[in-house]
């Protein structure tokens, strides 16, 4: 590994390159400081052994096809990218192109009304479907020292979001595949640490925007001015 790789971390989000012209595009093309297609050979050579296990070979083989599938008349030359599938279509397309039966589904109580609707779109599409409320237990906030300043219904004994035991519900029920819906920042992360299989994301919460976390991304040069302040 070079002094380079040790002192430059990878900064791939502030790439001034164009799509077509950066380095992981195409042979010989521009680097940015930190470029881990250019500095981390070693590394990216480790991480493509990796597929040769079958298991992620497979699963990242099927992603791969899904991901162009979302894609319409890709036999046109020069081709326009034209995207026809929407996430929850694309969701249940790549479990049964892995031949997925046994789907979890994990999802915040705030969008138990949402929940139901995929729910019903997953039988729909023939899968069985275990799925696990946040609040699934009732543990109290009180097991991990919440003070009732921090609770959201103070004053009561507030059930705690219990990503742990969602991630142990599913395990029990041997889910071939679970898909997230709305868990909150960090319970999220406790239940991919904790899940067995492999796991995928419907939407992610945002209480403001209506669970469309991009809308202050888009505008952060006028409504939304105050992130960068």
């Amino acid at each position: 590994m070079t002094n380079e790789r040790k002192t430059v971390a990878p900064e791939c989000a502030t790439c001034p390159n164009q799509m077509p012209d950066m380095a992981c595009m195409r042979e010989g093309g521009s680097t940015h400081k930190g470029c881990p297609t250019v500095s981390c050979k070693e590394l990216l050579a480790k991480a493509n052994r990796q597929y040769a296990d079958p298991e992620i070979g497979n699963f990242a083989h099927n992603a791969s096809v899904q991901e162009s599938a979302c894609y319409a008349n890709r036999q046109e030359s020069p081709y326009v990218m034209q995207p026809t599938k929407t996430r929850i279509t694309e969701i249940c397309e790549f479990a049964k192109r892995m031949g997925y039966k046994r789907i979890g589904l994990v999802f915040c109580v705030g969008l138990k009304n949402e929940a139901a609707i995929v729910d019903r779109i997953l039988r729909k599409n023939d899968f069985d479907v275990v799925s696990v409320c946040c609040k699934a237990g009732k543990t109290s906030k009180d097991l991990i020292g919440i003070e009732d300043k921090d609770k959201i219904f103070q004053g009561t004994d507030e059930a705690m979001c219990n990503p742990v035991f969602q991630a142990m519900a599913l395990n029990e029920e041997k889910t071939d595949f679970n898909v997230l819906l709305g868990l909150c920042v960090g319970h999220d992360s406790l239940f991919f640490k904790h899940a067995e299989a492999y796991t995928t994301v419907l939407a992610v919460k945002d209480r403001v925007t209506g669970h469309n976390p991009l809308a202050p991304i888009y505008l952060h040069g006028s409504y939304y001015r105050k992130l960068l302040s």
